[in-house]
């Protein structure tokens, strides 16, 4: 279908970007981390929490979103996008909210690491380690000790992807679903093998020929992006994975490596729900969800988290 006429409209709006203009990770994340909602105009839950734990590798920060008072809670690990070079916990606030406001899950959202500062496998290992602190606090954190799911978009999907091949590999935890919204799964832009990246590369907010220097500051030095932690595509076992729900967006350049996964994972024999939104783009959580057409992707996730 064409792209939605609120959409249409800022995209008209927007100039036509620079490729060729070096992208400048501090000034990139000026615009891109600035919240989209004022805190009052956000999804209320019952309590939000900032928190600082201890990793093997670092003191991190950790936001836990409680939907309500209770005695032990499902838990959703919530990875954010941003190219893994920027967002933080305050630009995705209003999803991590909505997610919890519609799922009942007690959900931790996890400023990792980023890039270029701590390209990978720094991301990566802040994401996996947390997930394993969480299962380590049980009693302080009311788990419930059965439901551990992961969420993420874009290089969060990514994340979560990657974090579920760790986890089902180690056995020092169980994830029981993954959840990946317009996920960024084959970081190798040496050539466009996806047609998304054609069809949407120019003029959806997302520009296919600057996705190799924006995920150069994740890739610093001789990373090999066959490696399935790097891009979860390429996993040729997918077999004993949680089953995933896998969102994808009309209008991104991404749309087709996410669908194809799922469609791997399915060949795998893991239980995978997917759902292409039409006439939106990349990005559409916490910026189109207000628009009919995309506010019961959080449902969705609810329903998927809930069902047994």
């Amino acid at each position: 279908m064409p792209i939605h006429p609120e959409i249409k409209k800022i995209l008209d709006f927007i100039p036509k970007s620079d490729t060729k203009q070096k992208v400048i990770p501090e000034e990139h994340r000026k615009m891109f981390d600035a919240p989209s909602l004022p805190v009052e105009q956000r999804e209320q839950v019952y309590q939000v929490e900032d928190k600082k734990i201890s990793t093997p590798d670092e003191e991190l920060t950790i936001r836990i979103y409680t939907p309500k008072e209770a005695d032990a809670y499902p838990v959703l690990m919530y990875f954010h996008g941003g190219a893994f070079f920027s967002g933080n916990l305050e630009s995705h606030d209003d999803v991590a909210r909505s997610l919890c406001a519609a799922s009942g899950y007690k959900v931790i959202a996890v400023d990792f690491r980023l890039a270029p500062e701590h390209p990978f496998p720094a991301a990566l290992e802040d994401s996996y380690n947390v997930t394993k602190w969480v299962t380590e606090h049980k009693d302080e954190l009311k788990w419930d000790g059965k439901n551990l799911a992961l969420s993420g978009d874009s290089s969060g999907g990514n994340l979560v992807a990657a974090v579920s091949l760790m986890a089902r590999d180690k056995k020092e935890f169980t994830i029981t679903k993954q959840i990946l919204f317009y996920p960024s799964l084959d970081l190798d832009f040496s050539e466009f093998r996806y047609p998304s990246l054609v069809e949407n590369g120019t003029g959806y907010f997302v520009e296919s020929d600057q996705l190799a220097e924006l995920n150069s500051f994740y890739l610093l030095g001789d990373i090999d992006t066959d490696n399935p932690l790097v891009s979860p595509i390429r996993e040729e076992n997918l077999e004993n994975l949680p089953e995933a729900l896998i969102i994808t967006a009309e209008y991104d350049p991404f749309r087709d490596e996410g669908e194809l996964f799922g469609e791997n994972l399915k060949k795998s024999g893991v239980r995978v729900e997917t759902k292409r939104y039409e006439g939106v783009t990349h990005g559409f959580l916490g910026k189109w969800t207000h628009l009919d057409e995309y506010k019961d992707v959080y449902k969705l996730t609810g329903d998927f988290l809930n069902y047994k």
